[in-house]
């Protein structure tokens, strides 16, 4: 493939967060694949008063040897005009562009248009939600109004190709895998880990992990471990404990509420404040399994996370997830709701981790950042 110049244009540092690791990665993929590349992020991402979290920021060094612009206001479309005409000039090869939020959708929409003055510039945009997860009102114009400043599509789940097809029936698109994150250290023992995060060796620990949000389930989990207290109080079984690691994205106190009305505070670790990337590792070395309750998904972060660091998955039925995590294979997959996950939870320590390190070392083989690079390229 001839040498290219690309833009990606989606969160970078100093913004944290799963969109800023991925799109960092990328970037290093290409530039490690002989192309030109750099990331134009964002002065202001969300307003405030928008952001359900305490920092949109990362304390953390910025990734080496890459070219972070930090110029995009997503609420002032002067800058929307002044960015769009800096790019057109730059003429890149190819603009990258993330599509989560269709918040988004007026900023980046605006942007592109005036990029594709230039009639050089190809605009290919990754799209991890056409239909949020979340709803509100403008989703759909803001989207329709993004989409038409695109010339090809990358999904990365069957969900959301279907969703864009919806918007989208003719131009150019492919699916991909999504890359397995693979910047975050080598996989460390679990003994290691655990001494690091100060959880006893001896413990049976499943891990929730990431940003709190209702569509990711935690209150289905959180019922489900009073289910497995019940039956191990019983049957006088070893405790098995929930480690909770991530940030509440929404109002902690129902959850609170639920934990105590439930009486399973004893079976829980709770790490609910923000993950640095530093600190990963130890969390998904520590578990036995990665849980995903979700209520609904199109594909998660989580998943590539696991493979990664080798972690059998517990996913509920939703989605792509039944697709990316072959049932006792692996991971197991059930049903969104208490009993369920129990159940499912319970057949897990049964068959025990081992039985699912094999397929998953050959299972994680097909999530390449080579294959995703390969598939932009050619996508038109």
């Amino acid at each position: 493939m001839a040498h290219k110049n690309i833009v990606i244009i989606g969160p970078g540092h100093p913004l944290r967060g799963g969109l800023a690791t991925f799109n960092q990665r990328l970037c290093k993929q290409f530039i490690d694949e002989g192309h030109t590349c750099c990331i134009y992020s964002f002065s202001l991402q969300y307003p405030s008063f928008l952001f359900p979290g305490t920092t949109q920021y990362s304390n953390e060094p910025a990734p080496a040897d890459m070219e972070i612009y930090a110029v995009i206001n997503s609420v002032w479309p002067l800058n929307w005009v002044q960015i769009g005409n800096a790019l057109q000039r730059i003429r890149p090869d190819i603009i990258v562009v993330r599509y989560w939020l269709p918040f988004m959708g007026p900023a980046l929409g605006s942007i592109l248009r005036r990029v594709k003055k230039n009639n050089h510039t190809k605009v290919i945009a990754i799209t991890d939600n056409v239909i949020p997860h979340e709803k509100r009102p403008g989703d759909v114009p803001f989207t329709r109004y993004f989409l038409k400043s695109c010339d090809a599509f990358i999904t990365m789940s069957e969900k959301v190709m279907n969703d864009l097809r919806q918007f989208e029936k003719t131009k150019p698109a492919k699916q991909v895998l999504h890359p397995l994150y693979d910047n975050f250290g080598e996989p460390v023992p679990k003994d290691e880990a655990r001494k690091k995060l100060g959880i006893d060796v001896n413990e049976k620990v499943i891990l929730f992990f990431g940003f709190i949000r209702k569509y990711k389930g935690l209150d289905i989990l959180l019922g489900a471990m009073s289910l497995l207290k019940q039956q191990i109080t019983n049957n006088k079984q070893q405790t098995i404990k929930l480690l909770v690691a991530g940030e509440f994205y929404e109002d902690e106190k129902q959850y609170n509420d639920q934990i105590k009305r439930l009486g399973i505070e004893d079976s829980l670790i709770l790490r609910t404040d923000f993950i640095p990337d530093s600190e990963v590792k130890y969390y998904l070395c520590a578990a036995d399994v990665v849980i995903q309750p979700y209520r609904n998904a199109t594909q998660s972060g989580v998943t590539p996370l696991a493979y990664h660091f080798e972690k059998p998955m517990i996913v509920t039925n939703v989605g792509s997830l039944p697709t990316l995590v072959p049932h006792e294979k692996v991971g197991l997959v059930c049903e969104p709701e208490p009993a369920s996950l129990a159940a499912a939870i319970n057949r897990y320590f049964e068959l025990g981790e081992q039985y699912f390190i094999p397929h998953l070392r050959t299972e994680k083989e097909k999530y390449s950042w080579h294959n995703l690079v390969d598939t932009i390229l050619t996508v038109i």
